[in-house]
């Protein structure tokens, strides 16, 4: 499916910025291992610490202090971070870029009342921002690795 996603930016003129939390780096390796990746993906951050998600991406630590990282919303203003800021630096309009974030809790354990496998996927394009909430079963790495298929089926699906 990432050829996919290549494919159908290319052919849409759009460019692609990505910001990880749970994925840790996965989406941008996978979308960055296909053939002429480089002409989509700008780039992506591996915003695996909260003071990360606040200092780059620009997320509230309001919202992280009384949510947690694992949170529709901090999917939501991690996608739209990285886009503003990746477009900015690259110097693309902003209505060519998509942003795609991904947060979570991986296991073995809770964090902060959120069970293994509760992630958030967020959005972020000129339509707007669209978090989806997901729930996989698994070990830490089956979990990490669903959230990075359904990221890349969710930017397929959006790109189509």
């Amino acid at each position: 499916m990432a050829e996919q996603v290549i494919a159908l930016a290319k052919k849409a003129g759009l460019s692609i910025a990505i910001a990880e939390s749970i994925t840790g780096g996965a989406l941008a390796s996978a979308l960055i291992g296909v053939d002429g990746a480089s002409e989509v993906v700008l780039g992506g951050i591996v915003a695996y610490q909260d003071r990360i998600k606040e200092q780059l991406l620009g997320v509230s630590p309001a919202l992280i202090a009384n949510q947690s990282a694992v949170d529709a919303e901090v999917a939501a203003q991690m996608a739209e971070g990285v886009r503003e800021r990746f477009s900015k630096a690259a110097g693309k309009d902003l209505g060519s870029v998509i942003g795609i974030a991904t947060t979570g809790v991986a296991g073995p354990s809770s964090v902060s009342g959120r069970m293994p496998g509760e992630v958030f996927i967020a959005i972020s394009s000129s339509q707007g921002v669209t978090v989806y909430s997901e729930n996989f079963e698994g070990s830490r790495n089956q979990i990490r690795m669903l959230c990075l298929d359904r990221a890349i089926e969710i930017l397929r699906e959006h790109l189509a």
